[in-house]
């Protein structure tokens, strides 16, 4: 362990020069129509097309509004979702394959509609987004889905270079796609939502719901909100319904840096295929062109030490572009279905009141805003070429079946591992500001110490299906390995599935486990 220095939690550029409206919770039972949950970009452009269908929307959001996955994102808006179009040709046929491509192609030109309808300032640019190779292994893979682009009409083209210091093998652009500040844009899409006669209710967390002749949504606060329809936008679904969708998903967390660059910022949008994968596109920020730059995925949980992946980051900006300033930092959580393919439809096949919109794969942009047109139409009863590729029910034998056994077996393997695992560490080396997995009075449990000296414990059994938590320790949450729970360090929940917060541990005496300063190894320690 390291030194304390004092932590922060990491935050995004895109909220850090953005002033939103405050929302007040739910404070009495209400009604509406449609009851959305979660304000994401799915949940706002879904509550904001329903109401201008005339319909009585109410949005809920356990948080604020986008401080989700919506405001941790790179915001790239494009159709090039990395190396989807000949693996979905292969599994899913060039009919659908092209409807893919269809569907992301029309909520990009949608989100440039109402960028101009509504004069939204949020740093719209059009640029091509561009797919690159550094490896022979990698350039045979760009070749191929170049030739599923050219059986699609996707126009595009191939090269061998790149406007930066890095050599490619291979270049593979898609033309006109685009990159914009998501919460300048989120933000005047509420705004329009409210004036179309919507209601938000901020810190109002959606728990349950029951289905009678109009479903009844629970909330945290013991409020209820009855609705015809509902739809779950809250990134996990935070009701599964009997769909079993912590069983057909699996989580991953990737890091991002925003940098002020020694070198000239180069124009359009990057992802490397090859490991480590790297994204990289400009962003404005205090009148200068500066780097966004994501990578390092891992499943949540499975990790290296988190602070590493910034690290790595950091190491390849100032290799690749020289680093005059490191400006931000964070992470996000993405789901992935079995086959790439995002949920978005009825929440099961006999279901046509609840809806969700679920695993779009790191590609929530295009994915949230199709998410939002398709769900509008299901509620307005209307039909779609859209619907069967994207259905929630559908399970393709291959590669659906591969990946529900190879996720399966993943989680039962972490929940062996964690509940055999051999822990020494107690708390009492803990220095301000950290965290980690130690024994407390023969169990395994969780310790964080925060700037007050204060112990914080807790059983790392996760309250969904009893895998053991691990600590992140660039965020300070403890993060499951078989499903994606996240957990704060007190415990309360973060991210689902899990809706119950880790079991804490009374400390009656914190005398008990006192402090010991690493800058005095002599210290005894008292053990409990």
């Amino acid at each position: 362990m390291t030194q304390y220095e004092h932590w922060t939690q990491p935050e995004p550029l895109w909220r850090e020069d953005t002033s939103l409206s405050s929302y007040e919770p739910l404070k009495e039972d209400t009604s509406a129509e449609v009851a959305v949950i979660g304000g994401g970009i799915t949940g706002i452009t879904t509550a904001y097309l329903l109401a201008k269908t005339g319909r009585k929307v109410v949005l809920l959001e356990a948080d604020r509004l986008i401080n989700g996955t919506s405001g941790h994102t790179t915001a790239k808006v494009t159709a090039q979702h990395g190396l989807i179009y000949h693996e979905l040709i292969k599994h899913f046929g060039e009919e659908q394959a092209s409807l893919y491509y269809q569907a992301q192609t029309k909520a990009l030109h949608t989100m440039k509609e109402w960028v101009d309808k509504y004069n939204i300032s949020c740093d719209w640019a059009q640029e091509d987004a561009c797919l690159f190779a550094t490896t022979l292994k990698g350039s045979l893979k760009l070749e191929k889905e170049y030739e599923a682009y050219e059986k699609l009409d996707i126009p595009g083209g191939t090269g061998h270079a790149l406007p930066f210091s890095l050599d490619a093998e291979k270049t593979l652009h898609m033309k006109d796609q685009a990159r914009f500040h998501p919460v300048k844009y989120l933000k005047a899409l509420a705004e329009e939502f409210v004036n179309l006669g919507g209601e938000i209710y901020e810190q109002t967390k959606a728990v349950d719901i029951t289905e009678k002749d109009r479903l009844e949504v629970k909330t945290g606060s013991g409020h209820t909100v009855s609705c015809e329809k509902l739809v779950s936008c809250s990134h996990f679904p935070f009701y599964d319904g009997k769909g079993l969708y912590f069983s057909r998903m699996y989580a991953e967390r990737s890091y991002v840096i925003a940098v002020e660059p020694e070198q000239e910022v180069p124009e359009g949008m990057y992802l490397s295929i090859d490991e480590p994968k790297r994204s990289i596109r400009t962003a404005d920020y205090d009148g200068k062109k500066v780097l966004i730059i994501g990578g390092e995925s891992h499943k949540t949980g499975q990790g290296v030490d988190t602070s590493f992946h910034y690290r790595a980051l950091e190491e390849f900006a100032a290799v690749t572009f020289g680093v005059r300033k490191k400006l931000f930092q964070w992470s996000a959580q993405d789901l992935t279905t079995l086959d790439k393919v995002p949920y978005i439809g009825p929440i099961t096949r006999r279901n046509d009141r609840i809806f969700i919109a679920t695993g779009f794969r790191k590609w929530g942009m295009t994915n949230g805003t199709l998410a939002a047109q398709l769900i509008t139409e299901y509620v307005c009863g209307e039909t779609s070429l859209f619907h069967d590729l994207f259905k929630p029910s559908r399970f393709k034998s291959d590669p659906s079946m591969k990946q529900f056994i190879s996720q399966n077996f993943d989680v039962a393997s972490h929940l062996v591992e964690g509940k055999v695992e051999l822990v020494e560490d107690t708390p009492n080396r803990l220095q301000k500001g950290e965290g980690m997995v130690v024994q407390w009075k023969g169990q395994r449990a969780g310790a964080f110490r925060d700037d007050d000296g204060q112990l914080h414990v807790v059983d790392t059994t996760c309250t969904h299906l009893g895998c053991e938590v691990e600590w992140n320790s660039a965020e300070h949450s403890w993060d499951c390995p078989c499903h994606g729970s996240r957990f704060s360090y007190d415990g309360s929940v973060m991210e689902g599935p899990a809706d119950q917060p880790l079991l804490k541990i009374a400390i009656d005496n914190q005398t008990e486990l006192p402090f010991q300063s690493l800058d005095d190894p002599d210290q005894p320690q008292d053990t409990p």
